[in-house]
């Protein structure tokens, strides 16, 4: 069932561990990442002398068994959870992918997109490789294994130079691993310790679940190299303006890991406490969608003087099933996933927060839930500017045409979904939340600005269809 809200594309994890079970702790630190991509999981993992990999489709729970990890041997590892933005579905587009180089093997997970992934895998065939995927990590892949060098930072570092669009990597070889960063930053990357040991991941709730300590970002731009001589850094190239994606503040990550040094609970709160602000509204009572919307409904109550309730429960245990509803139960849809308490609602004027609104064929089910459950006004609040435009940078995100927020005005959003009011956070009153002051963001998908050349971004619906 499509909840109506943009999917992140991937979360990477590597750990170099000797003497460790690397696979094992990967497997771990991908089930903290999983909420990042729930159609394929994979580990690589390198004992010094070969590169052993494992990938299936579904979730991570579902993709490895005992059998599987113990043929994962070595103190190194890398692990990919995927949501395809890029390429379909399919167990061969699976991460992590892996590539010869003149240096031998490497394997690679990839969380972002290239925009220009279309042209550059022409070259290659041109060139005469082989594709066996259809996705623009198979390119990124070939691009670093192809690149001229002596040593792999520096292939890394010439491949970065051809490659546009967002890509934050974990990379393995048979001795090493290594953590990348695009240059804009788009896709959060960070580093951790468990005991003597290096850590990298998407996010740092994944270092908490195995027991690491978090240590910092990787830099936009940066290369780290990890090996039996420790952990260093090959800098980050050339400064530029950053461009990290806003939606990994405002939803993507969770709310428990940290993004520029500030928990993300936090963060979302401030979010709430500006739309207070900036869209007061006279009512009873507060309700944030569970649970990406929380944190932001309890910053909407502590400002407005309004209390916060739960009023929403949340059964997570619907997600992707192959058993389909009939007609009935889809028309009754968001039922299936939430159940409301009258005795939270009846009577009662609601403040209902959520994160964004993608097409709106959730929200106006949900406005509903809540009326029949007994509520008399409800008034939408969302902690996010409008969504005008789609994404080329590893969100799979609706089509422009099939955006709410780029064909209706904000008041004919109102009506669509049926509140009695609706309000969206400003972007100025977005970035005061956020509070990382001269540090650049993505706004693309809230403005239609984009750090990077996005025509580009239609040469990737060649690659698609590969």
């Amino acid at each position: 069932m499509h909840d109506d809200k943009p999917r992140d594309a991937c979360g990477v994890f590597g750990i170099y561990a000797p003497g460790e079970d690397a696979a094992r702790l990967t497997f771990f630190g991908l089930y903290a990442l999983q909420h990042r991509g729930q159609e394929s999981a994979g580990i690589a993992t390198s004992n010094g002398k070969k590169i052993s990999v494992r990938t299936r489709l579904g979730l991570v729970g579902q993709a490895f068994a005992e059998d599987d990890l113990e043929d994962l041997p070595g103190g190194t590892a890398i692990g990919h959870a995927r949501y395809s933005t890029a390429g379909s579905n399919k167990i061969c587009n699976a991460g992590p992918l892996v590539a010869d180089s003149p240096l031998g093997p490497i394997a690679v997970s990839h969380n972002g997109n290239l925009v220009n992934a279309a042209p550059l895998r022409r070259e290659l065939e041109e060139r005469g490789e082989r594709f066996v995927t259809s996705t623009d990590s198979e390119v990124l892949t070939r691009m670093i294994a192809a690149a001229p060098g002596n040593d792999l930072p520096t292939k890394i570092r010439r491949a970065m130079g051809r490659m546009i669009g967002a890509f934050s990597l974990t990379v393995l070889t048979r001795d090493s691993l290594y953590a990348v960063r695009d240059p804009l930053g788009v896709r959060p990357l960070c580093l951790g310790r468990l005991g003597p040991h290096w850590v990298v991941a998407s996010e740092s709730c994944a270092l908490s679940t195995i027991g690491a300590v978090y240590e910092r970002e990787v830099e936009p731009g940066e290369i780290v190299e990890i090996d039996g001589d420790g952990m260093r850094s090959h800098g980050a190239g050339m400064p530029r303006p950053h461009a990290m994606c806003l939606f990994e503040l405002i939803y993507f990550a969770r709310p428990d890991s940290l993004i520029h040094d500030q928990r993300l609970h936090l963060v979302r709160q401030r979010m709430g406490e500006e739309l207070a602000r900036e869209h007061p509204v006279d009512a009873d009572v507060t309700v944030g969608l569970p649970d990406s919307a929380t944190p932001a409904a309890i910053g909407y109550a502590r400002a407005s003087g309004i209390p916060y309730q739960e009023a929403l429960i949340k059964n997570r245990y619907i997600g992707r099933t192959f058993i389909q509803p009939t007609q009935r139960l889809r028309e009754t849809g968001v039922s299936l996933k939430f159940n409301a308490l009258p005795e939270v609602l009846a009577g009662r004027r609601v403040i209902l927060v959520d994160d964004t609104i993608v097409r709106g064929t959730t929200s106006r089910p949900i406005v509903q839930l809540l009326r029949q459950a007994g509520a008399t006004e409800v008034h939408m609040r969302v902690h996010a500017p409008p969504m005008v435009s789609p994404c080329y940078l590893g969100v799979d995100l609706a089509k422009k045409e099939d955006l709410i927020a780029a064909n209706l005005s904000v008041p004919e959003i109102g009506r669509f979904i049926g509140v009695d009011s609706i309000g969206y956070l400003s972007l100025d009153g977005l970035m005061r939340a956020v509070a990382v002051p001269g540090e650049g963001f993505c706004t693309g998908c809230l403005t239609g600005a984009y750090p990077v050349p996005v025509q580009l971004g239609m040469d990737k619906l060649l690659l698609e269809r590969v």
